[in-house]
């Protein structure tokens, strides 16, 4: 389990700035919504649900904490609003606990039989192929092999824009150029990795949503075409979320888990918003371990998610 405090000092300040917008439209609001009130009460509840909805938390999830903190508040005789902070930052923990299958303490490769095929799925604009980048690097830091694979082949850009990631990071891309078959990109990265003995494949897949069939038929072709070379692969199918973007990322994690196998979660752009709560109710409500976060636009700003430290980050005051 992730501990408190494993966290670099750079890496915590940098965790409490990305959210720091989050943190302060969250703590105004919870001040006007207690302001003037001396116990947690019916209204007070009312008023709480209410902060954490429009903090993009999601109403299943709301709920669920609301009806957690009135139980609370119902076995004591008094609790007074100065100790609503600590229970709901207990509570909202104890979501993220409940939630979150496995912990990643840091940037690991799990160990495999061949290389391990990441599969990277979500619209385009999330953050995508910059999460992949800034995952190379973090790989290749350590030491060890990564191949890319820039199986988005319908957009131009993104393309051009892992092979610069990939020069810029040190590892070698595999690509076909726009309009090319994206299953055949995959088939070759995986292929270029059992050569070069590489620990990690990261294919980019296209982010396309027009219909759940379409994108479901090429992400079959895709898993299907690398099995040839590993047959457990894809080991991981990791969803993008742009986390600015608030509920409308509940409904991309809710057409992508219909599509394919998503195993982890990345929630990026969450400097620039105040929409952070999304992380908790995602995580909540799909029930998929959140793995990374992006919190700035800098190649060590991608974190992994610490449940502790994240909660603790939005508490900050």
């Amino acid at each position: 389990m992730a501990l408190f405090g494993l966290f670099s000092k750079e890496k915590k300040e940098t965790l409490d700035k990305g959210l720091e917008k989050t943190n302060q439209s969250f703590f105004s609001k919870l001040g006007k919504a207690i302001v003037g009130k001396s116990k947690v009460d019916a209204d007070v509840l009312d008023e709480l649900e209410e902060v954490l909805i429009t903090s993009d938390v999601g109403v299943d999830t709301t709920l669920k904490i609301i009806d957690r903190i009135e139980e609370r508040v119902a076995t004591d005789k008094y609790v007074g609003t100065e100790e609503l902070d600590a229970i709901l930052k207990d509570e909202i923990t104890k979501v993220l606990s409940e939630n979150n299958t496995d912990d990643f303490n840091d940037f690991r490769i799990p160990e495999t039989d061949g290389p391990y095929v990441l599969l990277v799925v979500g619209v385009n604009g999330v953050g995508k192929t910059t999460t992949i980048g800034k995952l190379a690097n973090q790989f290749q830091k350590q030491g060890k092999k990564v191949v890319l694979g820039a199986a988005d082949t319908f957009r131009a850009a993104a393309v051009d824009q892992l092979i610069l990631w990939g020069e810029r990071v040190g590892v070698p891309v595999v690509s076909h150029g726009m309009n090319t078959d994206p299953a055949s990109v995959a088939f070759d990265a995986v292929k270029q990795g059992k050569e070069l003995g590489a620990d990690m494949v990261i294919i980019d897949t296209a982010g396309r949503l027009h219909t759940k069939v379409n994108l479901m038929n090429e992400l079959t072709k895709i898993k299907r075409v690398i099995q040839k070379h590993i047959p457990d692969a894809p080991h991981e199918i990791m969803l993008v979320l742009d986390g600015s973007t608030g509920q409308n990322a509940f409904v991309q994690a809710q057409e992508f888990t219909k599509a394919t196998d998503v195993n982890s979660l990345t929630i990026t752009k969450l400097d620039g918003t105040a929409k952070g709560g999304v992380v908790i109710g995602i995580s909540d409500q799909f029930n998929i371990p959140v793995k990374y976060i992006g919190v700035g636009e800098k190649v060590e700003d991608l974190q992994v998610f610490d449940r502790k430290e994240f909660v603790d980050s939005l508490f900050k005051k």
